[in-house]
């Protein structure tokens, strides 16, 4: 199991276990952790899954596709270099502890 926890803007922290890799947002809707949506159910043509990566994980994950930096721009909070969409990332033993924040216009 890879342990990864969303982080609130208000501070509050979920950490949610997944199977070796099964999709970030899915695991997050499953979960219920408020903000990720999901709402295209991980098709790539919605951004309300956005995410950003916390800064000791960013070097780690792949780099984001091009069909993924454009769905970034469609974002309801402006995106960063930390910017991911949660069903783009899956779950790796490698990112066993994963933080993930969650965007305030999300919530």
């Amino acid at each position: 199991m890879v342990d990864i926890t969303f982080v609130q803007p208000d501070g509050t922290r979920q950490t949610v276990q997944g199977e070796e890799g099964g999709n970030i947002m899915k695991l997050a809707t499953a979960n219920l952790v408020s903000g990720i949506i999901g709402e295209c159910g991980g098709d790539l043509t919605c951004a309300t899954c956005h995410v950003f990566v916390d800064s000791a994980w960013t070097e780690r994950l792949s780099v984001r596709t091009a069909d993924e930096e454009e769905m970034l721009e469609a974002t309801s909070e402006e995106p960063t270099e930390a910017s991911r969409l949660a069903c783009q990332i899956k779950c790796a033993q490698e990112l066993h502890g994963l933080v993930l924040h969650v965007p305030e216009t999300q919530r």
